[in-house]
């Protein structure tokens, strides 16, 4: 009973309005859901959670979800952006099955419709320009003006309709907008616009249309076409759904989808508007769509998140009727639990201080076993090479350390990973006092890292073969903004952080990581996860940091 109770609990207000609906028999018993983008950008975290969501509860209820582009803004869309849609929907791991749908698909449709609102003297032409029509909707606070043109007969208004669609009246100089009431609280119901003249050429439909419809028009037409049982919008579109009711409302023979509103993901430091996106990405502040500093799920992927890690997210953080601000250490976290189970770990040092070890044989090479992952039992081990001269983190060297410092410093003994104990006995340095190499002695009988007497050190170091090893480019990635809220002052521009990718050549790598593939995912010791990058060639490999190992992030100081 217990187990029943919490199962209760854990169902968001969504599957609880599906399943009364599958209870009564409503919709036959079917789910048929649909994640609809404009394909005016990349698709970008909070695509992601509607993503998770829609296909989610498709699948838990055995329905179907339709992948549909909204392209009904050519002057805004392109090809590039819905192969990258379709792209990043199945890297998430979800599937449409089979074709995607469009909304140019049904233009002739909506057309059709669009007419027999005319005839029914629920749809009029106007010659009002668009800020006249923005000036006669009033205000919150005070009713609308009816257009001058609002009382032409069907007759005028059919012929002026079809005269539009055939290219005889110049850009903006007509729309066709629905008759509803000019005096209506919602802004949405004074006489929307249905059509605008645009000519723009359509990525898929070419010159054939002039004339375009709006979103709010068109928006409901295609899930009543599709039959979608459940559309799940954001909030933003719950004082739209009158409209959308009222569309179908005059449409009697059009199925009746039932639209459900939920908060949309809003995640601190970060911007998640198109149009900033955009901006970003124009005006060069970051190197593309998929750069990893961006929120896109392009972006993502680049800099080395999973989509489970991406769909764990979009189920930690659950389904809410009001909105709120996720902390992205949320997500940070996901990607930590997931890739702390799945990544392989490798030994990279990112400032390479020289160790020699003076009593071990010159020429000698050791191939010690490491493990690629304790966290998985069947994952396997590699060969690490081991000589007498080595690079260490030049951090994990000092002359005079400060108490609790564990790491190698002069008389002090530390462990190798997988391999040896070794004591500092000399050091050198340059002109300018900086350390240039580490001598050290080494105690064969610690092989493996332990010894037979039990002697235990405190320090643990990675390290890299100074003879065996390869070179790769790190780019270690910050947060993009300085501020919680990057709209706080207004302009998000001026909070970009200066600091945001750091790159570090030349860094030197344990030589199992010369296969590195993008898509694969590696855990430097005490740096954090990493993921190759698409820019890596055979002759050099690049590596994003796609979070460190823990949470220790701060704002760099202005």
């Amino acid at each position: 009973m217990e187990e029943e109770k919490n199962e209760v609990v854990l169902k968001n207000f969504i599957q609880k309005i599906i399943e009364e609906d599958i209870k009564n028999g409503k919709n036959g018993g079917a789910v048929i859901t649909r994640f609809p983008p404009e394909p005016n950008g990349y698709l970008h975290i909070g695509h992601a959670k509607s993503i998770c969501l829609n296909f989610g509860l498709a699948k838990q209820y055995g329905g179907r979800t339709n992948l549909r582009f909204d392209d009904t803004n050519p002057a805004k869309e392109e090809n590039e952006y819905i192969d990258s849609i379709q792209a990043d929907v199945k890297w998430l791991g979800f599937d449409w099955g089979g074709k995607p749908c469009y909304a140019s698909d049904y233009f002739e449709k909506m057309y059709q419709l669009a007419v027999q609102l005319i005839k029914a003297g629920k749809a009029y032409v106007d010659d009002l320009s668009a800020d006249e029509i923005r000036e006669y909707r009033g205000t919150l606070t005070e009713p609308g003006k009816e257009s001058p043109y609002r009382n032409r007969t069907v007759e005028e208004n059919l012929d002026l309709f079809e005269r539009m669609k055939n290219g005889e009246f110049p850009d903006g100089s007509k729309t066709l907008r629905a008759k509803i009431d000019m005096a209506s609280g919602n802004l949405n119901l004074r006489d929307p616009v249905m059509y605008r003249i645009v000519r723009v050429e359509h990525p898929r439909q070419g010159n054939k249309w002039c004339i375009y419809p709006m979103y709010d028009w068109a928006h409901g037409l295609e899930d009543s076409i599709e039959g979608i049982t459940h559309s799940i919008c954001t909030l933003e579109f719950e004082s739209h759904r009158p409209l959308y009711d009222w569309f179908l409302d005059q449409l009697p023979e059009m199925h009746h989808p039932q639209q459900i509103e939920f908060a949309r993901l809003n995640l601190n430091y970060t911007v998640m508007s198109k149009r900033k996106l955009l901006r970003l990405v124009k005006e060069g502040y970051v190197k593309g769509w998929d750069d990893p500093r961006m929120p896109t799920v392009s972006g993502l992927r680049r800099r080395g998140y999973s989509p489970e890690s991406i769909r764990e997210f979009a189920a930690r953080i659950g389904v809410a009727k009001m909105d709120s601000i996720v902390d992205i250490a949320m997500l940070e976290f996901c990607l930590r639990e997931d890739l702390n189970k799945r990544a392989l770990r490798r030994m990279v040092v990112l400032d390479p201080l020289k160790v020699i070890i003076d009593n071990y044989p010159e020429g000698q090479v050791e191939w010690f076993d490491g493990e690629n992952n304790p966290e998985e039992e069947n994952s396997g081990t590699r060969k690490i090479p081991f000589t007498k001269e080595l690079y260490i983190e030049r951090e994990d060297f000092m002359i005079d350390p400060p108490k609790k410092y564990f790491r190698l410093s002069p008389g002090k003994e530390i462990r190798l990973k997988h391999a040896y104990y070794i004591t500092c006995n000399s050091y050198k340095t340059d002109e300018n006092g900086k350390v240039t190499e580490v001598h050290c002695t080494y105690d064969p009988a610690s092989k493996g890292g332990w010894t037979e007497d039990g002697r235990k050190v405190k320090g643990t170091s990675h390290w890299v073969s100074a003879q065996e090893n390869i070179k790769v480019d790190v780019r270690l990635y910050d947060r993009l903004f300085t501020k919680e809220n990057p709209d706080e002052d207004g302009d998000f521009i001026s909070c970009i952080n200066p600091d945001s990718c750091k790159v570090l050549e030349g860094c030197l790598a344990e030589v199992s990581l010369k296969e590195a593939k993008p898509g694969e995912y590696y855990q430097f010791l005490r740096q954090g996860y990493f993921s190759p990058d698409p820019d890596s060639t055979e002759e050099k490999l690049v590596f994003n940091r796609s979070v460190s190992l823990k949470d220790s992030w701060t704002p760099p100081r202005s």
